[in-house]
């Protein structure tokens, strides 16, 4: 007689970490849960997968991120699979966790699951009651972050349409939390050529700034060498 063996399955959800730059400050975007487990704690905007809705992992980041926080960023970047018994007190739990920097805007829920949506500073988060294990797939994505914006030039897409390379500096310390050289800069701008130069200017510091602007379909340049500090 065969014997049908009987596999448990594991929870899987999909999380996302969405960072951004504002008022020179690094922050990544929060969902307050109204429900348990974790009710009242801060958590990671994501959710399980719906079979019956979603086509892939894809479609459900960004189902969860509309849904919780009203935002769909124009593109996410698969991060990293974190699994084990003990992330989640339901069961055995895998979650797909992705990551993007996008620019600031406003947010708000969409559902009676979150009680608030907001983005919050990275640097107030040991202050926090943070679900689950999202405060270690924050670190995680924030160290990510931090290297890719030494070798490609990631940061523009959390700033205006049109910036100055001062708007830009102050993004890319805000995230490697460390102060850069311009002409290294300056350098890495004029090679990747994603970039057209703007006729209008800004006042900055008493003297007026160039602004800049992505060129059209422009994709991210990565460079084999680090932005020099």
């Amino acid at each position: 007689m065969n014997t049908i063996l009987q596999i448990e399955k594991p929870l899987f959800t999909v999380d996302s970490v969405l960072f951004t730059v504002h008022d020179g400050v690094l922050k990544v975007l929060m969902a307050k849960r109204a429900e348990s487990p974790f009710e009242g704690y801060w958590g990671l905007p994501g959710g399980f997968i719906d079979i019956n809705v979603d086509e892939n992992t894809d479609m459900t980041a960004r189902r969860k991120l509309l849904n919780k926080t009203g935002l769909v960023p124009s593109y996410l970047e698969q991060l990293q699979v974190i699994s084990g018994p003990k992330r989640d007190p339901r069961g055995y739990s895998v979650t797909l966790a992705y990551y993007a920097l996008v620019a600031h805007q406003n947010v708000e829920s969409k559902i009676a699951s979150v009680e608030s949506a907001c983005w919050l500073s990275v640097s107030e988060l040991p202050k926090l009651l943070i679900a689950f294990d999202h405060r270690h797939i924050i670190d995680i994505a924030q160290q990510r972050l931090q290297q890719k914006t030494l070798y490609s030039m990631i940061p523009v897409f959390c700033l205006p349409e049109k910036f100055s390379i001062g708007q830009l500096i102050k993004v890319i310390e805000a995230i490697i939390e460390k102060p850069i050289q311009r002409k290294s800069l300056m350098r890495r701008i004029e090679a990747s050529e994603m970039f057209e130069i703007s006729n209008e200017k800004i006042s900055s510091g008493g003297r007026l700034a160039q602004l800049y602007s992505l060129k059209p379909g422009a994709d991210i340049v990565n460079f084999e060498r680090n932005l020099s500090l």
